[in-house]
């Protein structure tokens, strides 16, 4: 299948991606509903690159690039139709790229549920450094993940 990934800023379109996200899972069970979801697509310092196949959306996701975790993937969301078709990967990878030339490590978190994310962020190269207990929900766990190229020390000599 073949897309296109692109950064976004249109209201419209980022009005689109939290529709998606508020309407599949991981976010309905972490009770996220659409407010929830625009206002995840709204801030300073956020960068949000959407997956499209002419003009359908296939997925698209969210990086905070500044603060103790700078290079955090915060969001990323694949349609439920298109799920398994390499475009989760392709995000992933995207944003890899874009986050490495700032930060040697990249950050996200997964719900413990949500184990088929959790398998396809493994095969990518993230490691589990940290088990968040009832982290956004009572109930439920999230794990925080992280892909290095080094220390910091060692990428700031670069």
């Amino acid at each position: 299948m073949s897309f296109k990934i692109e950064e976004t800023l249109e209201k419209h379109v980022l009005t689109e991606c939290a529709e998606m996200m508020s309407r599949s899972e991981p976010w309905i069970t972490l009770q996220r509903d659409l407010n929830g979801c625009i206002d995840a697509m709204n801030g300073d310092y956020k960068e949000v690159y959407v997956a499209r196949r002419h003009r359908e959306l296939l997925g698209f996701i969210v990086l905070q690039m500044q603060g103790a975790f700078k290079g955090y993937i915060q969001s990323i969301c694949v349609s439920p139709d298109t799920r398994g078709s390499g475009i989760g990967t392709a995000l992933i990878q995207f944003a890899e790229k874009r986050i490495f030339t700032v930060s040697p490590n990249v950050f996200m978190l997964v719900s413990a549920f949500n184990s088929k994310a959790a398998d396809l962020y493994s095969r990518l190269g993230y490691e589990k450094i940290g088990d968040l207990k009832n982290f956004a929900i009572d109930g439920h766990n999230e794990f925080l993940l992280r892909k290095t190229i080094g220390s910091l020390k060692s990428f700031q000599k670069k």
